[in-house]
């Protein structure tokens, strides 16, 4: 079997975060030869760096099975579907002046590094479908997450006049499909979340018409004991933050609060970051810290890969579609 990138991490990918990166890879797929299940948490902007374009194959080929992701990268993967070609990409974004940031602003660019996303393609041609499909079911008395609201979207068929990129490079229209359990927190914390909030501050819609933050970790709590057996449940944490934070903390809260203590811990952990080790930085703490919050065995393979997530998680991801 032709295995290109594989050949050319092991035979280049030798000492430090390189090597890093090969042992974290090899860990991942091993954890799935045995039987593992795997989360990837999503930090940062990964949807508008399109991310998609493998982590969708990663969920097509069942090599994840959870996904926990900030607000953001849960609504740019969908803006980056239907409005890629009215990006504008900024090469010497370091170098511009307040003046030519607010340019930007009056052209309806919100900048993202390198990357401007356009308001009125992206951000409002989503918010005329979705408002839709949230007042339809608080006519019905119903109540979705975030993520089953935009996967109501998805698979509506409705946003397909407006795809600007192949559809199998969007994430969350391949975890739509496969009905992938996601946990969304703080998604308040979002332009769609921000829109929402809009509605209900107009009277328009009720705050209970979302579930809540609360209600994800309910969620999470149900799933995780029930696919923690065998190999266990691992962890893939790109970046840190919230996206991280929330869901790690379910293995505590399940035999610490609730009591129950047959739970397993997280079975592999591994964080990308460029997040350097400081003061009480959550992104820069080294995994061997989640051991004293109950989060990580003494025996839980550890791995951190201190570099930017938009180079090595492709690469990663690529090792593991090539070799299990």
């Amino acid at each position: 079997m032709n295995k290109p990138i594989t050949e050319f991490i092991e035979k280049y990918y030798l000492h430090f975060n390189a090597a890093a990166l090969v042992d974290a890879a090899k860990g991942y797929v091993a954890h799935l030869n045995d039987g593992g299940k795997m989360m990837i948490t999503l930090a940062g902007a990964m949807s508008t760096a399109e991310l998609g374009k493998i982590l969708a194959e990663m969920i097509r080929q069942d090599k994840v099975q959870f996904i926990s992701c900030t607000g953001a990268n849960l609504e740019e993967d969908l803006m980056n579907l239907v409005a890629h070609e009215h990006y504008v990409r900024v090469p010497n974004y370091r170098d511009l002046t307040p003046e030519q940031e607010w340019a930007l602003l009056e052209k309806g660019l919100n900048r993202v590094t390198d990357t401007c996303i356009p308001e009125e393609e992206a951000f409002r041609k989503l918010q005329k479908h979705i408002y839709e499909i949230w007042k339809d079911a608080e006519e019905k008395g119903e109540r979705y997450f975030p993520h089953e609201y935009m996967y109501k979207m998805l698979l509506s068929g409705v946003l397909e006049q407006y795809y600007q990129i192949p559809e199998e490079n969007s994430w969350m229209l391949a975890a739509a499909q496969k009905n992938l359990p996601i946990v969304v927190p703080g998604w308040e914390d979002s332009t769609m979340g921000n829109i929402f909030a809009s509605y209900c501050i107009k009277g328009n819609l009720k705050p209970s018409t979302m579930k809540s933050g609360i209600e994800y970790m309910t969620y999470l709590a149900d799933w995780y004991p029930k696919n923690s057996g065998g190999k266990g449940v691992g962890f893939f944490q790109i970046g840190g933050g919230i996206a991280g934070d929330f869901p790690i903390c379910v293995v505590p809260m399940l035999y610490q609060d609730l009591e129950m203590h047959d739970i397993p811990f997280w079975s592999y952990f591994c964080q990308i970051s460029d997040s350097t080790t400081s003061y009480g930085s959550y992104s820069g703490a080294v995994p061997n810290e989640k051991i004293t919050w109950g989060k990580l065995d003494i025996n839980t393979p550890k791995y951190i890969v201190e570099s930017d997530a938009t180079i090595c998680a492709p690469l990663i991801f690529s090792y593991i579609l090539e070799n299990s």
